[in-house]
């Protein structure tokens, strides 16, 4: 079983730029079939950002596609995501999650539920 870390959030003004880490320990994020970035705001329902699959391809929720990068340092076991031009309504605490088995179907892997391991979340403040 995979113990998940979240670190790198903070507050920072509007424009700016935070890069978020995930960092597994227990088993690798190659033994995954998916890796998600997920956000929850106050009141909102938990929300998904990125998704990346094990062959490096990826998927972007709209509010955050040229803004945000997923990557992976494998040598690390760690993911990240870089965010830059960050909008007060990306205020939210950030997720990173694992899923087992492989879907390419979106209305699947955009739903938290369907992830198996979950880190502790880190939050993230964006000041306007």
């Amino acid at each position: 079983q995979v113990q998940l870390v979240e670190s790198g959030g903070g507050l920072v003004q509007a424009g700016g730029s935070l890069r978020l880490s995930c960092a597994a320990s227990g088993r690798t994020f190659s033994s995954y079939a998916m890796v998600g970035w997920f956000r929850q705001a106050p009141g909102k329902e938990r929300e998904f950002v990125v998704i990346s699959w094990s062959d490096r391809s990826t998927l972007y929720a709209d509010s955050v596609k040229g803004r945000f990068t997923v990557s992976g340092d494998n040598a690390k076991n760690t993911m990240y995501l870089q965010m830059n031009s960050l909008k007060p309504e990306d205020t939210a605490v950030y997720y990173c999650a694992v899923r087992r088995s492989l879907s390419t179907v979106a209305a699947v892997v955009m739903r938290p539920n369907e992830y198996d391991f979950w880190g502790q979340g880190t939050q993230v403040t964006v000041s306007s």
